[in-house]
């Protein structure tokens, strides 16, 4: 059986995106590779078709089964709820309304929550009910909203449970609670689980443990002592927003004064650069020459109950964040009998060989195409691979399995949660939290990633 090594960087379990951006890099990609190999043949066999490299599909499904569960067979909308400023520039949430209102019977409406209404005590929208909201935003960010404007239709939606992803997942959705999983909890979650997940501790003057099991005395002195080894994250950040990474950003002192007077930081154990990095091909205009350059990558997971529903491939710098600067890259599933290692070298320098003036065409119309798509998020244009990340068939099993596992075992962590056992993990405001109460998850549906720092068989040799 196929396998892969690396971790889990973090879980997104209240409102995660990207899962159209895959659809349109594989569009995209399937045209750039196509062109390539007009110019220069390369004897890799590879699939840009498969269906979890299409996410959006499994997660419409899933809208609709949940429609179905509460409506029946009726028809109804499903609005997609996102801030009254990203309707016109997130090009995935304009994608899944009108990929809704493609099935019979169903509309699917995008909107801001100021414009859902309470009819005769229903939610609804221009005078209709809604049977279904997708919220593109986390409970923080639905409490500031109502604070400045009355969402009183929304919080009711949500309490009468029409709301995906329910926000009952909000106080098991912060980076801290690997620290359960990689503390004494540990022994409560699946195995598979518990070796994905980086060492994770809440920062803050203590006593603890460290990756080997060590004991700790004095936390702030033994993460200043090991800096280059450790990553310190906001529990509850998006986007790559406040990480800062040993080495690379900034120094130790600056960091550590971050972090306490915050009072809201996780340390996690780095996981080594090489592992989830690549060497891709990359267009220097200035220089007009094609060179191999080293990227950052990310294996973005989204799944629901009982399935996955696919992937995103992101690459860049640390972090490869889209909403950092960081791009996207196709997916494809090696059909050829060779190793992901020697696809990767075979499909380098092929396109190593080609051409500046060649290759800078494909590039111009790389970029035509994703402005043909509208494909930008909130930073301009999304940034784009020249080649695919390369996989093979058997890893689709092995990241299914392992998809399953942290769905169990966020269903375990709830429970803790429910239970009062873990509430000091849990650095959530009483008015969160009551709404997270009113929508309990339960293993209802819902759509979550997991962002992985993975290796196929691609990466680098250790330095």
């Amino acid at each position: 059986m196929e396998n892969f090594l690396g971790c889990h960087s973090e879980w997104n379990l209240g409102s995660p995106g990207g899962w159209d951006y895959q659809r349109i890099t594989q569009v995209i990609g399937k045209e750039v590779w196509k062109r390539i190999n007009e110019i220069r043949e390369i004897k890799v066999d590879l699939d840009f078709d498969h269906p979890l490299l299409y996410p959006i599909n499994g997660f419409v499904e899933m809208l609709l089964d949940a429609h179905r569960v509460r409506e029946g067979r009726n028809p109804g909308i499903i609005a997609v709820v996102a801030e009254a400023e990203t309707l016109e520039e997130v090009t995935e949430n304009r994608n899944l309304a009108a990929k809704l209102s493609e099935i019979p019977g169903m509309t699917g409406a995008l909107m801001a929550p100021h414009e859902l209404e309470l009819k005769n005590g229903r939610v609804c929208h221009e005078g209709k009910p809604v049977s279904l909201l997708f919220l593109d935003f986390n409970t923080d960010t639905l409490l500031s909203l109502h604070r400045k404007q009355d969402l009183s239709p929304l919080l009711t939606a949500v309490r009468e449970g029409r709301v995906i992803n329910p926000r009952g997942t909000g106080p098991i959705n912060v980076k801290s609670a690997f620290e359960l999983i990689t503390g004494s909890y540990r022994d409560r979650f699946h195995p598979e689980t518990v070796s994905r997940t980086p060492w994770t501790r809440k920062f803050y003057p203590r006593q603890t443990t460290g990756p080997k099991g060590e004991a700790i005395d004095d936390f702030i002195e033994w993460t200043r002592k090991h800096w280059d080894r450790l990553v310190f994250k906001p529990e509850r950040g998006y986007s790559g927003k406040g990480v800062r990474v040993g080495g690379i950003h900034g120094n130790i002192e600056e960091t550590i004064e971050i972090a306490l007077n915050a009072g809201d930081y996780i340390v996690q154990e780095k996981i080594p650069l090489h592992l989830w990095g690549e060497d891709n091909p990359v267009l220097d205009r200035e220089r007009k020459e094609v060179a191999l350059a080293r990227f950052q990558t990310d294996f973005r997971c989204l799944f629901g109950p009982e399935r996955v529903f696919g992937f995103l491939v992101r690459f860049g710098g640390v972090p490869t964040n889209v909403g950092s600067g960081g791009g996207v890259q196709p997916l494809a599933l090696l059909r050829s009998e060779m190793t992901v290692r020697d696809a990767v070298n075979r499909i380098n320098e092929a396109i190593l060989s080609i051409g500046y003036g060649d290759l800078l065409e494909i590039v111009r119309m790389q970029e035509k195409l994703a402005f043909d798509h509208k494909f930008t998020y909130l930073l301009g244009p999304i940034k784009m691979a020249l080649r695919p990340r390369v996989i093979r068939p058997g890893h689709i099993e092995v990241l299914s399995a392992y998809c399953r596992a942290i769905w169990s075992d966020c269903l375990t962590l709830e429970k803790m949660w429910l239970s009062g056992e873990i509430d000091s993990f849990v650095n959530i405001e009483e008015e969160e939290l009551r709404i997270a109460r009113s929508q309990v998850w339960g293993g209802s549906h819902a759509i979550f990633a997991s962002d992985g720092l993975f290796s196929f068989g691609a990466h680098p040799e250790e330095p």
